[in-house]
């Protein structure tokens, strides 16, 4: 509760946001810690997304932003103060306003850690992993993925010049290495679809000899029918294929951890939306 008794207000920013699941989570987030909060989805003007934060936090007191597509660089610029893991990936999902001082942070990669880690018990250290897409959703995840000591990560793109730029940005971390799609070779233990290609329920142009029966897919999208890559993988012999339902929970939980400073239990949660 804030200190005039009013219900905390949270809210997730975005465009489009009426198919977000944010709100549902966080209200059984809520309901499981016994915190009083109040969580929304919220429509933004592509050209109005500052002065929508500022109206939020500022005048309508807010506590706390999740931020979505295509706001997450905004978000990123507009905080007065950045994490280790946000810094980096140049984008921002979770605002902060502490003291004054509106904090940004970066919970994706956490939640695509802790998803593959804990829920599917998959070890990333020494592992080969293929990384699909050098866009914002994966330059959020690097530094996380990274962190847990892959023996490579390999980001292939349809720009190989992107997937070039981003190795930069990331190459004191770990083995980097890129390419295009068509120029892939060998097997990898892991490979993440971080591609937009989903939307429009299509797979990367990807190698057919890139996965075998070691092989875990994971796309980072979320559908409540199979997604198009995890379809392709399954089909193509890959041990497990998943998608990204169980991120979008760990990287809420982390949000609702950073704003209320208590670790909501995620399972019950992604059992309850993979249910509905």
């Amino acid at each position: 509760m804030s200190e005039t008794g009013s219900v905390d207000r949270y809210a997730v920013m975005g465009n489009p946001i009426a198919h977000s699941k944010s709100p549902q989570i966080h209200r059984m987030f809520a309901e499981q810690t016994g915190q009083s909060l109040r969580y929304e989805a919220l429509l933004v003007p592509e050209d109005g997304f500052a002065e929508a934060v500022a109206d939020f936090l500022y005048r309508d007191q807010g506590k706390g932003l999740n931020v979505t597509v295509p706001f997450k660089q905004q978000a990123w610029e507009l905080a007065d103060q950045l994490s280790e893991r946000a810094e980096p990936a140049g984008a921002v999902n979770t605002l902060l306003l502490r003291d004054g001082v509106l904090y940004g942070d970066n919970t994706d990669g956490a939640g695509l850690v802790r998803d593959l880690v804990h829920n599917h018990g998959v070890q990333l250290k020494n592992k080969r992993i293929l990384m699909l897409g050098a866009g914002g959703a994966a330059r959020g995840v690097m530094l996380p993925l990274l962190e847990q000591q892959p023996a490579s990560l390999h980001i292939a793109n349809r720009t190989v010049l992107r997937a070039q730029e981003l190795v930069g940005c990331f190459e004191e971390f770990g083995e980097l290495s890129a390419s295009g799609f068509d120029s892939l070779q060998g097997h990898f233990d892991i490979i993440i679809n971080a591609t937009a290609a989903g939307l429009g329920g299509e797979v990367p142009p990807l190698p057919e000899d890139i996965i075998d029966r070691n092989t875990l897919c994971y796309d980072m999208m979320y559908a409540s029918e199979p997604t198009a890559f995890v379809r392709y993988c399954l089909e193509h012999n890959a041990a497990k294929a998943v998608d990204g339902l169980g991120m979008l929970v760990e990287q809420a939980a982390e949000s609702f951890y950073l704003w209320r400073g208590v670790r909501p239990d995620t399972q019950p949660v992604i059992e309850a939306l993979g249910n509905s």
